[in-house]
């Protein structure tokens, strides 16, 4: 039978590189977004000209706890079940510890950690009910924390350690893991070209990895990881051997 996939934060980067493997494999997607409404409709389009009804776009800002609800109970509604969740909306931006905000707290914690953890809570029956599953996307930064990112590392190795807490929750119907990328996409704001070949010259590999690395485990971890819960795979080129 057709298995459904949720993954937040969709329409973009990771997210949407996780979207078109997955609806490769035969999956139907469900894309959710909060500002990037014509990315989602757009990928949603190219899905389903592939394969006809097969991707829907639901909106929902998680930050705001019945949004989060509502996100669950349209999920399921879509095609009457829902089979696996993917974490993957994160937000990430610097907070240097001596300026660090209350709103800036709120919003890392709540997007990285406190929306993953409530969607899942709202999801568990069905997941349940499916024997599905949960993929967090988390950070190698979770393990020992980037300098500046103070805030943003805390709510990162709060989502590893939810993982083996919900694995040990909902098991053994759910299973929950976590796949932590490492230098995969340089963020979106201005980096030099020093500070990357800074951060290049740790991993052993030599090279960034690519959003398909991520997407390869994100698919492992569903389709074939029927014995596997609680556990992080670090997609880093071996950087965090040198961290």
């Amino acid at each position: 039978m057709q298995k459904i996939v949720l993954i937040t934060g969709a329409a973009r980067r990771i997210g949407a590189v996780c979207c078109r493997l997955l609806h490769q494999q035969g999956f139907n997607m469900i894309l959710h977004y909060r500002s990037s409404g014509d990315d989602a409709r757009n990928l949603c389009a190219e899905l389903n000209d592939l394969r006809p009804d097969s991707a829907v776009a639901l909106s929902g800002n998680l930050l705001d706890m019945q949004a989060i609800d509502a996100l669950a109970k349209e999920a399921v509604a879509v095609w009457g079940k829902l089979d696996v969740l993917v974490n993957n909306a994160s937000s990430f931006y610097p907070t240097p510890l001596d300026s660090v905000t209350e709103s800036a707290w709120e919003d890392l914690l709540g997007t990285n950690l406190k929306a993953p953890f409530f969607l899942a809570k709202a999801l568990l029956p069905e997941l349940r009910c499916r024997q599905g599953c949960i993929v967090n996307i988390a950070d190698i930064h979770a393990e020992r924390g980037l300098e500046g990112y103070p805030v943003y590392s805390i709510a990162k190795a709060g989502l590893v350690a939810m993982t083996k807490v919900l694995a040990k929750e909902c098991g053994p119907e759910v299973r929950v893991n976590t796949v932590s990328p490492g230098a995969i996409l340089w963020p979106e704001y201005d980096s030099t070209e020093a500070e990357q070949k800074n951060i290049i010259e740790k991993i052993p590999l030599g090279h960034c990895g690519k959003p398909e690395d991520i997407a390869r485990a994100v698919k492992f971890l569903i389709q074939d990881a029927d014995y596997i819960t609680g556990q992080e795979i670090k997609i880093d080129g071996g950087r965090t051997l040198s961290c």
